[in-house]
């Protein structure tokens, strides 16, 4: 039936209300009017102004960074559509803004030719080139075989010059800073500098193990900590990636696990003046010898075991070469084992997760592409080699070229706000944890951070009022959103500086990345169509592990998922929406999804509502659980008020029901509201809502038997 004109010009004055609105706000920060200087209330005042009469359920979440079509094309990824482009999309083919989401499906639907072209952008040089890009003969490979038949030591590739002007012998490759010395100049370390530290520990590791041995590293991520990880890797080892936060127990099962020969760690962990032992903890977790880094000064002023090493001690085991900083790297295989690491761990042993040579190619390619990391740039990221951002920024920064910003400290005060000014960051990763905290504490204001080019955040759900108050720092700068897995060694979608973006939502798939959203029946939604359900992977994807140490990856990851155009999909666990303008927002894990009156709804997008309701409020955190006696399940929220508040738990359950079901759903309501001083995390300070779900089934069994 044709269109009447009545409900055409309503449509056309909807479409012009959804562009002045989108245009107003561009105005507003392409012209620099909300200052990083203004309080943050003026800033949420005039964005929650502008999209007063937005409708994101017509129009998709709203908008707050837009790429433009001059600095497009000078983005790695721009300079290769813009070179390539013509050539793969043919006539169709426009600028890297309009062209990306076809060509971000070419990278899919033709990986091997993506990849030709990105390895000849990166510092990789193979001893053996491969045979070709990727082998799909052997069929019991779900991903195949990529890069069969290449040889190369992947950290030398990170200490090799190039002909990138930002990365040669003399150019800084680590720049750092103690907390302690927050007033002082920086430190500074050239690429030849961090080349011959790396040498000369590669000769003392090879004086003491044997190719293929396993080296545990449990330390801060210090310089000294890189220069021993791209050490261990030179010298034909295996990492070992231990959280510094660990306690003895979770040490003990890791070294364990990965059946590691020895372990490097620091006498102390230093923060905020104050001592905290971690030799103390290796040496209960293990016998193996342990090599001790002093945390101050050159020497440790601890007592060390008959079998331990000083770190002066350890290096002077090379001592006797003719030229103890020179070292020739062990060449392997793209297929051999760099690394181990491991997932969180809630309940049993952790995974663990090998790392080749491939893992370092893949996740240093994503974060050139998506978050457009470039020779010369300064990178930071508050984080630990324990963990996969730790080798993420490690890779990222020494084969792009970019400068690894690292502050030996505490991320939580004004210390480390004011070493990302000083050095000059550019790119500052995140996780919304840790802005939650920059926000609430107000510790980075009267800082600049203008020179910050884009941000990244990961490893939970972001809170849009976080993200307003952190892009705006930095005169509202974009930021992009990853997640993925360390055993994806990547993130299967991401933000683009391609493509607009909105808070706490993904834009796309990362490149040569394909996956489909699965009803409950495990049947794939529509391309084009909003949903929201479970991820399936396309198997051939450059990184994710075709092995674990201790499970059976097949087991664990294509057990029980679907066929999808011939092919078995990965599973990856996300429960993830597909909203109106093809955006992404990651609702959780599958485990953290509920039932509330027979309609399926996840935990994030009922505590998004519920953090928004009321002032009072930090964080949110939503379960649900069946009565005892049986019947349908009941909402709980459990809540971290703002420190000097107190209100009462009947008064917040009226606040989250009306909230809930003004902007979820009219039949949903909350059963409980507990009111707790900090939630249940990870070591990865990923939230346990399985802890709480637990609470939540103990009250209610308590309750039926009174």
């Amino acid at each position: 039936m044709a269109m009447t004109t009545k409900a055409k010009s309503i449509q056309e004055l909807g479409l012009q209300q959804l562009l002045n609105t989108v245009e107003l706000w561009r105005h507003i920060t392409s012209r620099k009017l909300l200052r990083p200087s203004y309080p943050h209330s003026l800033h949420r005042l005039i964005y929650n102004a502008v999209y007063a009469d937005y409708d994101d359920s017509i129009h998709g979440p709203p908008l707050y960074w837009f790429p433009s079509h001059i600095d497009s094309k000078r983005t790695n990824l721009g300079q290769i559509m813009e070179t390539y482009g013509p050539k793969l999309l043919g006539a169709t083919y426009k600028d890297p803004i309009t062209s990306f989401k076809q060509f971000q499906k070419f990278s899919v639907q033709h990986p091997e030719v993506y990849w030709s072209i990105v390895l000849q952008k990166l510092s990789i040089r193979f001893h053996q080139p491969p045979k070709c890009i990727l082998d799909t003969s052997d069929e019991s490979k779900h991903g195949g075989t990529w890069l069969p038949g290449s040889v190369l030591n992947i950290a030398e590739c990170c200490l090799l010059s190039t002909n990138e002007p930002n990365k040669e012998n003399e150019s800084v490759a680590i720049v750092w800073r103690d907390e302690r010395f927050d007033n002082s100049d920086v430190n500074t370390m050239t690429l030849n500098e961090l080349r011959h530290q790396v040498m000369l520990v590669a000769n003392a590791l090879k004086a003491l193990f044997s190719k293929g041995d396993r080296i545990a590293i449990d330390m801060p991520m210090t310089v000294t900590a890189v220069i021993i990880y791209l050490a261990i890797v030179y010298a034909g080892l295996v990492v070992v990636s231990i959280a510094d936060s660990f306690a003895a127990k979770e040490i003990a099962t890791r070294l364990r696990v990965s059946k590691s020969t020895a372990i490097f760690t620091q006498d102390y962990i230093v923060r905020g003046g104050r001592r905290f032992p971690l030799y103390s903890r290796v040496v209960e977790a293990t016998s193996s010898r342990a090599i001790v880094v002093p945390a101050i000064g050159e020497n440790v002023d601890i007592k060390l075991r008959k079998q331990d090493l000083s770190w002066q001690d350890f290096l002077s085991g090379a001592q006797h070469l003719p030229r103890p900083d020179y070292c020739d790297p062990v060449y392997q295989s793209i297929d051999t084992m760099t690394n181990i690491l491991f997932s969180s761990g809630t309940t049993g042993d952790p995974k663990a997760i090998p790392w080749n040579q491939i893992s370092p190619i893949r996740c240093s390619t994503d974060s050139w592409a998506h978050m457009d990391v470039q020779a010369g740039d300064v990178f930071c990221w508050p984080t630990n080699l324990g963990w996969v951002m730790g080798p993420v920024l490690l890779y990222t920064c020494f084969l792009s070229g970019a400068t690894l910003a690292l502050y030996h400290g505490s991320p939580l005060g004004p210390g480390f706000g004011k070493f990302v000014q000083d050095v000059g960051v550019t790119h500052l990763g995140t996780v919304p944890s840790l802005v939650k905290s920059w926000r609430s504490t107000g510790c980075m204001e009267g800082l600049n951070w203008t020179n910050i080019k884009v941000f990244g955040s990961t490893g939970e759900a972001s809170n849009v009022d976080d993200d307003l108050w952190l892009s705006s720092r930095a005169y509202y700068k974009p930021i992009v959103e990853c997640c993925g897995g360390t055993e994806l060694a990547s993130s299967y979608v991401q933000g683009s500086l391609l493509q607009p973006q909105a808070f706490g939502a993904f834009s796309s798939a990362s490149m040569t990345t394909g996956f489909v959203i699965l009803d409950d029946q495990g049947v794939p939604y529509p391309d084009d169509q909003p949903c929201v359900g479970e991820v399936g992977l396309f198997a051939l994807y450059m990184g994710a592990t075709d092995r674990l140490l201790n499970a059976n990856n097949e087991e664990v990851y294509f057990k029980g998922m679907p066929v999808y155009e011939g092919k078995k999909l990965r599973r990856h666990g996300d429960i993830i929406k597909k909203t109106i303008g093809g955006y992404f927002v990651v609702q959780g894990r599958a485990d953290d999804t509920m039932n509330l009156g027979g309609i399926k709804t996840s935990s994030i997008e009922i505590e998004r509502v519920c953090e928004q309701a009321d002032g009072t409020i930090t964080e949110t955190a939503a379960v649900s659980a069946a009565p005892a006696t049986g019947g349908p399940e009941l909402l709980a929220i459990f809540v971290v008020l703002k420190n000097g508040f107190n209100t009462e738990p009947e008064k917040l359950k009226m606040i989250f029901s009306k909230a809930i079901q003004r902007s979820l759903n009219p039949l949903f309501k909350v059963s409980f509201v507990k009111i707790v001083p900090e939630f249940p995390r990870t070591a990865s300070n990923k939230l346990l809502r399985r802890v709480l779900r637990d609470q939540l089934k103990e009250e209610l069994r308590t309750r039926s038997k009174m």
